[in-house]
């Protein structure tokens, strides 16, 4: 067993010889947009990305759905799973089959199993002192999700939103792979500074995160004023007390963007500074959403964060 749980990485990784590893990994969740369609395409790719993470190549997938039977006559499941299928297929892989309970509130999300050269896998644990940290995709889709639920969040916000949660971390995946990275994780459930926690933590380094540089997702500011703050954000925040230094006059609502509980969020990279200018550009001849330099891995307590402005 290379990667198991005690570093809190993406995915498991079991070594089958010298030059075949597993990778697999399993996620599921409720809804986070109305349009079961694309329930479905952003809960594929949030379970693909922590294949791309390790810097694996998925290779099937198989499907975990909670959904009501009352309401299997609705077409809404087909949909959510026609959309899960797409990304699938975009990803290169088969879904081959699946498990179906049924549930008042439905889920659906994938078990994927990826595969990857032993010397190649890319650990949330390898961040050394002096790496610059690259970002990938902009954050702000817990917000957003719940400013959908509440009906506030405007078509334009609700599209570039699902256009960011569908995109594949292959690119980026690949991008790390071809410049060769120090580690890397996805940034999901946890938020931006959750995320970085864990891998410094993992890494036995600290970290340094520029709160202007940190890229957001168009409406997710000006709906987190309104209110539409998820409670897993509310609760990182609260977590982030633990290990987070706010180095400035943060508001609270500037704290909660960067804990933002995320939903098919990009990777996090920590690359050597003499590699970041390669690996920004391969980045965006990869045509990854973003690919922005918004922290430095600093020597300290071993998943201490310092926030700056």
């Amino acid at each position: 067993m290379l990667v198991d749980a005690s570093t809190s990485d993406d995915a498991a990784v079991y070594q089958l010889d010298d030059e075949r590893a597993l990778v697999a990994t399993v996620d599921f969740f409720t809804p986070v947009v109305d349009d079961p369609y694309d329930f479905g395409r952003i809960a594929a790719a949030n379970a693909l990305s922590d294949i791309y993470a390790m810097g694996a190549r998925p290779r099937f997938a198989l499907n975990l759905v909670g959904f009501p039977r009352d309401l299997l006559d609705s077409g809404m499941l087909e949909e959510i799973v026609r959309g899960g299928g797409d990304i699938a297929l975009e990803a290169g892989i088969a879904v081959i089959g699946g498990h179906s309970v049924d549930d008042p509130e439905p889920k659906f999300g994938m078990c994927v199993i990826g595969d990857a050269r032993p010397d190649q896998i890319v650990r949330n644990s390898g961040a050394r002192v002096h790496d610059v940290l690259v970002l990938t995709k902009p954050i702000g889709t817990g917000i957003i999700a719940t400013a959908v639920k509440r009906g506030t969040a405007e078509d334009e916000v609700i599209r570039l939103a699902v256009d960011s949660m569908t995109a594949l971390n292959r690119g980026a995946a690949e991008a790390m792979l071809r410049v060769g990275v120090s580690a890397a994780t996805d940034v999901t459930g946890f938020g931006l500074l959750g995320h970085l926690h864990n891998l410094a933590r993992a890494s036995g380094v600290a970290a340094e995160i520029r709160a202007d540089a940190v890229p957001l997702l168009p409406g997710a500011a000006e709906l987190a004023a309104t209110g539409a703050i998820p409670g897993g954000t509310r609760r990182n925040l609260e977590d982030s007390a633990a290990y987070v230094a706010w180095a400035g006059p943060f508001t609270e609502l500037q704290q909660l963007l960067l804990c933002d509980a995320q939903t098919s969020g990009g990777l996090l990279i920590a690359v050597a500074p003499d590699r970041a200018d390669m690996l920004i550009a391969e980045l965006r001849a990869e045509q990854t959403p973003i690919a922005e330099i918004v922290g430095d891995v600093v020597a300290g307590i071993p998943g201490a964060i310092t926030v700056r402005g």
